[in-house]
């Protein structure tokens, strides 16, 4: 897939990364639905820092289910985790690049050809290594 231009909510446009920037995002960063949903989450939430507990509940997830994705999402460097009197806290990274291009994937999702190659990534990413002998 080229690069297209696509543009955030300014009024600046982006050029879409190339396909391989793509690749790397959904592999490194974004390589599962339930980490998809907590980007989209915190992308229309931007300014949301809460608890494992409450987020879950935003996404209608369980606890347990979405925390190692937030704590990888953390080392990925997507989010932050803060803590705060006791509470430990997630909030979106306040890296520019990494806000950029959350935005920028975001659009891009709005496509349906670039949302059925994202689905089609994470899905490949999740199928366990085959070792034919």
């Amino acid at each position: 897939m080229p690069s297209r231009i696509i543009s955030d909510d300014s009024s600046t446009p982006y050029v879409a990364p190339p396909t391989q920037d793509w690749n790397d995002f959904l592999r490194h960063k974004v390589n599962s639905f339930i980490k998809w949903d907590l980007v989209r989450f915190f992308h229309d939430n931007p300014h949301t820092k809460d608890t494992l507990e409450n987020l879950a509940r935003y996404v209608w997830r369980e606890p347990k289910t979405i925390e190692r994705e937030l704590n990888e999402l953390v080392v990925a460097q997507v989010l932050r985790k803060e803590e705060v009197n006791g509470a430990m806290l997630y909030l979106l990274s306040d890296h520019a690049e990494v806000q950029r291009l959350i935005n920028v994937f975001m659009e891009a999702c709005q496509d349906r050809d670039f949302r059925v190659m994202a689905i089609a990534q994470v899905i490949m990413g999740m199928q366990p290594p085959r070792n034919n002998f």
